[in-house]
């Protein structure tokens, strides 16, 4: 007898196959897709987005790249995260607003720092929690078991039990009640460029698929610096009001939007020549204008490489 054959392992890191949907179900997940959004943008909290600060998002990644997660973990990981996190917040908000109006603009004052004193002791805690959660959602749950965690959460010196470790993952569950199978902009980007594949897109989906890959990880990380560029391209004005920040929040949520812009800027980098194509094809897609497609692209593409613009020919 030979040598027995290598056994496969058992999860492999799969590049998405595009070309291979039947049009109806991409329409319909398109739909469902875009649906989600507005619902999403629609019951948006005016804490959202405060916890994908750039170093809370590094640590994730870089944590989710020492337990060999894919990317949509990653993603996920970040969605739950902010998304218990507000819960958090508000519920610790819940008693102050039900007390004394008249010391409301002191509560202001504490404001912020407060909370985060509140919530800082078992904050790592619950990050590690919500990347076991986002493993689990993509079958990687043999990595990132209770014993991985631990002795993770040893090396910083905390002194966990696995006991308190599923607690931890209970009370995320329990406060999203059990919805945490959230969509990321990385669904969103790859419909997309299903939908522009089977519209005729002249652009290759794998290397445009990279491409995408490399810019969504930098929109996240540099995603403060990006949306404020875009908030003052558009206002017209360096100095945006706090009411023009605020109102801007449902910008800074927008998948979909996202999405587009990350497309649209790969595609402007792999190949300026089908850039105005992509584009238009975003455009007849999303509804999204090409002005807004535009502008993104620039404030992505500002952070990359300086003052260098994607100009419609």
């Amino acid at each position: 007898m030979g040598s027995p054959a290598r056994a496969a392992p058992r999860f492999r890191a799969s590049e998405p196959l595009f070309g291979e949907v039947a049009p109806e179900v991409i329409e319909e997940t398109l739909i469902r897709l875009a649906t989600e959004n507005e619902r999403y943008l629609g019951e948006l909290s005016g804490q959202a987005g405060r916890f994908k600060e750039a170093q809370i998002v590094e640590f994730i990644f870089l944590l989710s790249e020492k337990w060999h997660l894919d990317q949509s973990a990653r993603y996920q990981a970040v969605e739950i995260l902010e998304r218990f996190m507000i819960k958090q917040v508000e519920q610790i908000c819940k008693p102050s607003r039900e007390g004394r109006k008249s010391s409301e603009q002191e509560e202001q004052g504490k404001g912020w720092s407060s909370l985060k004193d509140q919530i800082y002791d078992t904050f790592v805690l619950r990050l590690v929690s919500c990347i076991q959660l986002a493993s689990k959602l993509s079958l990687h749950y043999n990595i990132v078991n209770s014993d991985t965690a631990l002795k993770f959460l040893q090396s910083l010196k905390y002194s966990y039990t696995k006991q308190e470790l599923l607690e931890s993952e209970l009370a995320i569950l329990k406060a999203l009640h059990f919805q945490i199978n959230v969509s990321t902009p990385l669904a969103y980007v790859e419909l997309l460029l299903e939908v522009l594949g089977h519209n005729g897109c002249l652009l290759p989906a794998k290397p445009l698929h990279e491409m995408c890959m490399h810019l969504l990880d930098f929109s996240y990380l540099a995603r403060d610096a990006i949306y404020d560029t875009l908030l003052k391209i558009a206002i017209e004005n360096s100095t945006p009001s706090k009411l023009q920040i605020a109102k801007f929040l449902t910008v800074k949520e927008d998948f979909m939007l996202l999405a587009v812009g990350i497309i649209s800027t790969s595609a402007f980098i792999l190949n300026p020549k089908h850039w105005n194509q992509v584009v238009e094809h975003l455009n007849c897609i999303t509804g999204i204008s090409s002005q807004s497609i535009l502008e993104f692209s620039y404030a992505v593409l500002k952070h990359i490489i300086g003052s260098t613009t994607p100009k419609q020919h």
